[in-house]
Order: structure tokens, then sequence, then C-alpha cells
């Protein structure tokens, strides 16, 4: 196919790096292993989220590396006009600054604050994957290759919690796998963002043939770890993504057959793992587990070997015998016309049923958008489910987003405001999805910039990959880079799907991958246009930045920023562990060192309620009642929307003998979250102390305003 010219096809050509014969112990395979390693590192060391100073650590990271980058960039790259992928990093700049604006009408500011940082932290991330685009264009398989090493490297530590659960897992009771996030639909995804990496792995023409095969087992343990997850919401990201690669990618029937042989493998294996109750059963005993688990790791071990063979067999029949046109016309029509036969059987099986079509696809809608349905059981069952709690959680995040339309609840105020509204006892810590979270937390403004957000990256991806057109325009189908940028786009689809259905964001193991490989694939800019090089290399480069103070200042610029947002990040943590200290001392009996640790967690962190509650209850211990008291109404006015600063203020009244007080304060409370157990169970107790002293008749208590 003849490539159309374009005006910047003036610019030199950046050579190709050459292939090299033997292992590939090459700078950009070296480069590969190197992100490879630290992305599962993220996932290891982060891992749910959710444990402040973990995240905290590896967020700090994150944001010196990419600042590091983005400093390099600004110091030696050319000057390029177009700077492809400048939209998507300005839009991603104002989502994150507007987040950090929420702290100022945030029902929990003090969450909004660590909300920001992580924010602050995937803005960090996006620039510096579109930056990597300049500083090393011809790096794309590197990434390739890391996000595919990240994604089997967590995955094959979660498969062997069940294969080895004596070692790994002691104490795990349920079956789903989980570790190490703690969540099992984090897994599902983990191992979905690497199957992308394994079809363009599996399907190239560069390379090592041997090493290409090895893509056929380590597709069908991926494959295998998000099927022992359970996880629906994945398994409909990584359709998403499969349907972009056999629309824009070439090299259909052979991704067809590596698909196929690694997907068979993964099934049978499941199934025969689904059959097992020491492996689909939840608190089974240890003893049990270890035997099942050895048996699957045996089984695990033929199925890989398996897979091997028949991807071998069916790549060596095709290289010697080839395919003629005509007979890969008919393949490819067979694969298609048996694709479009799969919604049809769908609906065949539904029309055999007791409902009939429409009455099951009514009922299925039902069970799907229902508050009130039951969810489905935590075993393989659900992966063919529909009803999910998912619903549940959306109805609430709704009614809180239309209390606050605009501006929502402040970044990470979800769980908070919930409270207010649910229906249920559950603690839920986000609303399990993007764009329901995104309404309640940051209301319509941050839905117009997410939904700006979304737009800019697909324009962008859509240049990258030559646009919208089969094949495309202005570079060859099969061009390597473009198969790599369709192969980093299904990664990210397959981060966004999964986003719309569940709310991974706070995992930095699933968000950075999507994050950085959307960052590469809008900053690429047009496939057709080669990106300026570094001129004169690195070392050349560099002497002559150093010459011109502007491009000094502006990276020392960025370096100071980084550090800043660095320092803010790590001060919440800092708070959380003087908090800490202050707690133990004030336990073992040491109150002016519990006093001066409260004081000093009250400086670092002004938007937490915790440490005073820490100098409430250190005055209380004193016996200075009035400035116990103090603290914890300084606390009800800096969260007035949140029902534990009003609770922990009536609990305190009632210890102190004012059951009236209390009632007043527990009107709030009740307000607040009149589903909590623990606020009912406080109300009856101070209706028992007030009857105690002698009132009969409580005095009538009315709800504030909140915001």
């Amino acid at each position: 196919m003849s490539v159309t010219p374009t005006a910047a096809s003036t610019l030199p050509a950046v050579p190709a790096p050459r292939a090299r014969r033997g292992f590939p112990l090459s700078p950009g395979f070296l480069l590969g292993l190197a992100l490879g390693a630290l992305l599962a590192a993220v996932s290891l060391h982060a891992g749910s989220g959710q444990v402040l100073s973990s995240a905290v650590t590896v967020e700090i990271a994150l944001q010196l590396l990419g600042g590091t980058a983005i400093a390099l960039a600004v110091l030696v790259c050319p000057v390029d006009r177009r700077l492809p992928g400048v939209v998507l990093v300005a839009l991603m700049g104002a989502l994150a600054i507007y987040t950090a604006l929420s702290i100022a009408w945030a029902v929990e500011p003090s969450g909004t604050w660590v909300e920001a940082n992580r924010t602050f932290t995937y803005f960090v991330t996006l620039t510096a994957g579109v930056v990597l685009v300049r500083l090393a264009p011809h790096r794309w398989p590197s990434l390739l290759g890391a996000l595919l090493l990240a994604s089997s490297l967590v995955s094959l530590y979660s498969l062997g919690t069940v294969i080895f659960p004596s070692w790994l897992a002691a104490d795990e009771v349920f079956s789903r796998l989980r570790a190490p996030y703690g969540y099992w639909n984090a897994v599902g995804l983990t191992a979905a963002l690497g199957i992308p990496g394994c079809l363009w792995w599996g399907t190239r023409r560069e390379g090592h043939a041997a090493l290409r095969t090895l893509a056929a087992p380590l597709l069908a343990l991926l494959v295998l770890t998000a099927l022992l997850a359970y996880p629906r919401g994945a398994l409909v990201a990584v359709g998403s993504a499969l349907v972009v690669w056999f629309v824009f990618a070439p090299r259909r029937l052979r991704s067809a057959a590596l698909a196929i042989i690694a997907g068979l493998g993964a099934v049978l294996v499941a199934l025969w793992v689904f059959g097992q109750d020491a492996l689909s059963q939840d608190r089974v005993p240890l003893d049990a587990r270890d035997v099942a688990g050895h048996r699957l790791g045996l089984l695990v071990l033929v199925m890989c070997v398996g897979v091997l063979l028949a991807f071998l067999a069916a790549t060596f029949r095709v290289s010697r015998d080839g395919l003629s046109p005509a007979a890969r016309r008919q393949a490819g029509i067979a694969l298609l016309v048996f694709l479009a036969l799969v919604p049809v059987g769908g609906a065949v099986v539904l029309a055999a049923s007791d409902r009939g079509l429409t009455g099951s696809i009514s009922h299925s809608w039902t069970q799907l958008t229902d508050p009130s349905a039951s969810g489905p059981a935590n075993d393989p069952s659900r992966l063919t489910a529909v009803a999910s709690v998912r619903s549940k959680y959306w109805d609430d995040a709704l009614k809180v987003w239309k209390a606050h339309e605009l501006t929502g609840v402040g970044a990470g105020g979800y769980t908070v405001a919930r409270a207010r509204y649910r229906a249920d006892v559950l603690e839920v810590g986000h609303a399990h999805g993007y764009v329901v979270q995104t309404m309640a937390d940051l209301g319509l403004v941050g839905l117009g910039l997410s939904i700006a957000l979304l737009i800019a990256w697909i324009v962008g991806a859509a240049r990258a990959i030559g646009g919208w057109r089969v094949p495309p325009r202005g570079v060859a189908a099969a061009d390597p880079e473009r198969i790599g940028l369709i192969a980093l786009s299904c990664v990210v689809v397959t981060f966004g799907v999964h986003s719309l259905l569940d709310w991974t964001w706070f995992i930095p193991g699933t968000a950075v991958p999507g994050i950085l490989a959307a960052g590469w694939v809008a900053g690429r800019g047009r496939l057709a246009r080669p990106v300026p090089p570094v001129a004169g290399g690195w070392k050349a480069s560099a002497q002559t930045a150093i010459r011109q103070p502007v491009r000094v200042v502006a990276a020392a610029l960025t370096l100071i920023v980084i550090v800043t947002m660095a320092w803010a990040t790590w001060q919440p943590q800092r708070a959380v562990t003087a908090s800490a200290s202050a707690l133990e001392a004030l336990s073992a009996g040491h109150i002016p060192q519990a006093r001066t640790d409260a004081e000093e967690a009250r400086k670092l962190n002004p938007l937490s309620v915790d440490p005073l509650f820490d100098l409430s209850a250190i005055a209380e211990r004193q016996g200075q009642i009035p400035a116990a008291r103090a603290s914890l109404e300084r606390a009800v006015l800096l969260q007035p929307a949140n029902p534990t600063t009003w609770l922990t203020l009536a609990e305190f009244e009632i210890r102190n003998g004012q059951p009236q007080a209390a009632l007043k304060s527990l009107g709030a409370a009740l307000f607040l979250d009149p589903r909590s157990r623990r606020v009912q169970t406080t109300f009856l107790a101070a209706r028992a102390a007030l009857a105690t002293a002698g009132t009969t008749t409580p005095p009538a208590t009315t709800p504030p305003k909140t915001p």
C-alpha cells in the first residue's frame, strides 16, 4: 500500500532500532523490564490504595519519576508546535485543580485532600506518558512489554495464592482471587489489561519466533486468572477491547487462532476449578485448599504445555503451507459469521426459556437496575448472573448528585453523603462506577471535564492509528508501530470500559497502566508524521540546553512544582502518624507528649477531625470537660455534614451526664445517617439516661440544616 505524503514528511526520518540476534538484551528490552518491574511494584506495594501510608509512598514515587521525565523533556526535546496530547494534558490538569478546589465545599475535606493528591499523581502520570513519546519515540515496544510484564507478574502472584495457599494465603477465606489488592474485580482488570499485549506479542512479525509463541500460554494464564476472580466487569471490558483490536488491527486470523487456543485452554481449567468445592467454595480448611491447589498447579502446567504445542502446530502449519488470499478471505468470513451467530444463539436460548425473549430481557434489566434486587452469590455462578448490588450504590450516588447537581459533595465525599440516603447498613467506600461517582463527588462540572477528557483522547487515538478508516489513510495498515498503538489503545479501552462498571480509580496498580498508555497514544500524534528526534543525542542536547536559560528555568520550575506536590501529598500521612503517636502516648499516660503530638497532627492536616477527637480525649482524661467539649464542637463546625462528628459529640455528652444535650446532637446524626445502628443505639442510651435523670418527655429535636 502506498503511503500518502504529508507536509511533515520532510522532517528527518528517525532510524528504527536495528534488530539484534541472540537474546534481546538491548536497551529497549532492559527499559521494558525495568518499567514492568516498577509497575508491578506499584500494584504489590499500593495494594487496594486504601492504606494511606502505602498509597502515599507510591504516589510520591510516581510524582518524582514522572516529574523528572517531564523536566527532562522540557530541557532536551525539540520544539514541536503541534504538541500532540497538550489538550488532553490541559483537561486532566483542570480536573485535578477542580478536585483540589472541591475541598472548599466538601462534606469530608480531609478525604478530598487525599483524592486531590491521587488525581494530581495521575495527572503527572498522563503527562509523563505524553512526553515519553518525545523522549524515546521508538520505545513503544518497551512500554507494551512493560504493561504485559506487570500484568503477568501480578496475575501469576494472584493465581499462586490458590496454587500455594499455605505459602501465600494461609488466612484467605474466599475462593475468588483478590490478592494483592484485597479486591477481586481489580485482579480481573489487571489480568485483562495484559491481554492486548499478548495479542500484539503473539501476532507480530518482528522479534524472535520462539519468544512469540510464549504469548499463547501467557494469554491462557491471564484468562484463567480473570475467570477465577469471577469479574463480570473485566470480561465486558476485555470484550470491548477485542472488538477494537479485530476491527483496526491486521493479522486477524492469527489473533483469532491465538485467542481461541489460549481461551479454550483457560476455560477448560476454569470449569474444572468450578467443580471443585475446595477451590470454588468459601471458608474451606487450609489442608483441603493445599491439596486442591497443588492439583490445580499441575493442571495449569499441563494447560500451558498443551496451549503452547497447539499454537506451535497452528503456526507451523500456516507458515509451511501458507494460505492463499481466497483461503484467508474464507477464513475471515467464517470468523465473522461465527461472531455474528453468538448473539443470535443467545437470543434463541432466551426465546426458548420460560419467560421468552422479551420477558427474559425485561427480567434481566430489572435485575440489573433494581436497587432492591438481591445480588448474585459469591461463587462461579455470578459469571452468568445479571443482578448486581451496583444498582443500589448507583441509585444512592444519583440521589447524592440530585441534592448537589452542579458541584457535587467534594471528591471522595460519596461515602459520607451516601449515609443520608442509603436503605441498608452497608459501609460502602465508592459508588462502583466512574460516572456516578464523579456525578456525586464533582457534579456536572466534574462530569463535563471527564467527558471532554474522553473526547480528547478518542480524537488523539484516532490520529495515532491513522483515523477511523480501515485500512487507514496515510500509513500502512501493517505498520508495526500502528499495531502497537492499537494494542495500547486496547489497554486504555479495557480500563475505561471497566471504569464505567466499577470504581478502580483508587487502585494505582490498575489505574496507572491505563493512564500511562493513554498518555503515550495521545502524545504520538499522526503516525504519518515522524516525531522530531532529540538532535545530536542526549549528551549533545543536554549541553545545548544548558546554554538556553529559558529551558533551564522551565525545567527547574517543573521540578519545584513536582517537589511541592510530593510534599503536599505527604502531609496527610504525617498527620495520621502524629495522631497515632498521640493515642499511643495517651494510652501510656504521657499526657503532655500526647497533647504535643495531637497539636502537631492538627497543624499538619487542619482539614481532619481526627486530631480534634484526640485533643478532646486528652482533655477529658485530664478532667478538662469544657476544653474537651470545645474540641468536639470545632469538629462539628469543620464537618457539619458528617454524622460522625455529631455522634462523637453526643457520646461525649452522655458520658458526662448531659443526655438532653446529647439528644440534640443525635437529632443531627439521625438526620445525616438514619440507618446507622451505632447512632440508633446511642439515641436509645441517651433517652434511657434522660429517663433515669427524671425527665419523662425528651425535648423535640430539630434536624439542622446541612450543606
